[in-house]
């Protein structure tokens, strides 16, 4: 009897060996629910996040539009304005007024010999011209009026009210009045300034508000300051006063 042959099954090299699984196949991105079963998470729609996107893009464009918006009429009110102030200044031809200080009288110039104190009185003629045809001028209560030498006010005004109509030159009086106090110091400058040049130099100020007058309308009431420079011979009332130089200079003040 032939020997019977044994046939053994041979193990497939190359096959994967099967292992038992360590960890539930549970997807990374999906949790468990409290049963233990696995839960899938899902991303957002695309829908969802494409609505919230587009929300700020609308609301820049409307503030865009808003700043357009004012910007132009900002400058559309600018041109108009341009527009009204040139056709005014073609058909009044504005000039600016003129003033000049004409004549200087010193009525009290002493030194109290109780407490050294000096009063000080001045009569100051000034001429105002307005120069302009279709332009009339109103010069309003609240004016002010000032004597200077160097840091020192000497004496103070006002100017009164009155209407100043076109191509009008006013001639006006003002009296000044003032006292220092402590000027034996004052006075000794005075003395050696007049020894060394001859003369005195004097600044005047004037700050009034005025109202102009454009044919029949009438502005809203602005201010103007005329500051003047003046040489005079002496600063004595015994003595004749002379006015050397003098000029002014007209400032608007809005």
């Amino acid at each position: 009897m032939a020997d019977q042959q044994k046939i053994h099954p041979i193990p497939d090299v190359e096959a994967t060996p099967q292992t038992s699984p360590s960890a539930p196949l549970v997807p990374q991105d999906s949790s468990k629910s409290d049963k233990g079963d696995p839960v899938e998470k899902y991303p957002p729609s695309r829908g969802t996040v494409s609505m919230m996107n587009s929300k700020t893009p609308k609301k820049r464009s409307c503030c865009c539009k808003c700043f357009c918006w004012t910007l132009s009429l900002l400058l559309l009110l600018i041109v108009i304005l341009g527009i009204v102030v040139g056709i005014l200044f073609l058909v009044f031809r504005p000039k600016l007024p003129k003033y000049s200080i004409d004549k200087l009288d010193i009525t009290q110039f002493n030194v109290s010999s109780v407490d050294s104190s000096l009063s000080a009185s001045f009569d100051v003629t000034i001429t105002a011209r307005n120069p302009n045809k279709r332009i009339g001028i109103y010069y309003e209560g609240g004016s002010r009026i000032n004597a200077w030498y160097n840091e020192t006010k000497l004496c103070e005004g006002s100017l009164p009210k009155f209407y100043q109509g076109h191509r009008n030159t006013t001639v006006l009086v003002l009296p000044l009045t003032g006292q220092i106090q402590n000027a034996t110091a004052l006075l000794t400058t005075l003395q050696q300034q007049q020894q060394q040049t001859g003369n005195i130099p004097l600044r005047l100020r004037v700050r009034q508000p005025v109202r102009v007058k454009l044919g029949k309308l009438k502005l809203p009431k602005v201010k103007f300051s005329v500051r003047c420079r003046l040489v005079v011979n002496a600063l004595s009332a015994n003595n004749a006063i002379s006015i050397q130089s003098s000029s002014c200079k007209f400032r608007l003040r809005l």
